[in-house]
């Protein structure tokens, strides 16, 4: 299943959901020369969060063969600015897309609810967290982690409580055929958790996807919305929603 889009309409212009948007566009085309093999691959092992050598567990100077004509060399000091960095690099166009389209999908309600520097401090520290319990799932990995997944995992965590009803306009595919659909916020982003799950039970870091993270940025966005939330904000943003605050009992084909 794929989010079209949501009914919840916003009280505020979401300046930085499309500031974060921008800047990871930016990064994109400026930095890994828009999907270019050869500058993606420098980009993503020079701002890429590799968890061995953060945590020295690799010793420097250990060689990674990348491609046939290219090796990386594990650095002497840790590279604690990949941290914030790596949330800016992506590994391919649908990478890219597919964070820019969940964030701009969720992102503009949770920013409505936190108000505008709020929300900045709380994407960035669902980013750490996620980053956190990836690290955590595999030390010694040399895997660099790119994306914005982990944050944006945050703000769909965010979502879930503040939004639990929220109607979300679902692409559903089976096999060839696709139709759309209708379905809480809760169950849209519920069964995404389930999948992260498993991917994590099941698959660890298979296909190079940080399902740890995911889940990691999740939970933390849950957390930290009891931190970050202004309950009388977040009551007007609800009723500025009016009528679309409905519990979707069932699918709907519109």
């Amino acid at each position: 299943m794929f989010p079209l889009r949501d009914e919840n309409p916003t009280y505020s212009t979401s300046v930085v959901t499309f500031v974060i948007i921008g800047i990871n566009i930016l990064a994109w085309v400026f930095i890994q020369g828009l999907g270019s093999p050869g500058a993606v691959m420098d980009s993503v092992w020079s701002f890429g969060l590799i968890p061995g050598e953060l945590l020295g567990r690799l010793d420097p100077g250990t060689p990674i063969q990348i491609r046939s004509d290219l090796i990386y060399r594990i650095q002497d000091d840790p590279n604690w600015k990949s941290l914030i960095t790596s949330m800016f690099m992506h590994g391919g166009w649908f990478h890219l897309v597919g964070n820019m389209w969940f964030l701009y999908v969720f992102g503009d309600n949770v920013e409505d609810v936190f108000g505008h520097n709020k929300f900045i401090i709380f994407y960035l520290l669902c980013g750490l967290a996620a980053s956190t319990v990836q690290i955590i799932s595999n030390p010694s990995s040399h895997i660099p982690m790119v994306g914005a997944s982990g944050a944006v995992s945050g703000v769909m965590g965010a979502y879930a409580v503040l939004f639990p009803r929220a109607p979300v306009h679902m692409l559903v595919f089976f096999g060839f055929f696709f139709t759309r659909i209708v379905v809480p916020a809760v169950f849209m982003l519920g069964y995404w958790l389930i999948l992260q799950l498993l991917g994590g039970l099941l698959g660890g870091g298979a296909g190079g996807v940080a399902f740890w993270a995911h889940i990691g940025g999740f939970i933390a966005g849950i957390i930290l919305l009891k931190i970050f939330c202004s309950s009388e904000r977040a009551e007007i943003c609800r009723r500025k929603r009016g009528r679309t605050d409905k519990i979707v009992h069932k699918y709907r084909i519109p």
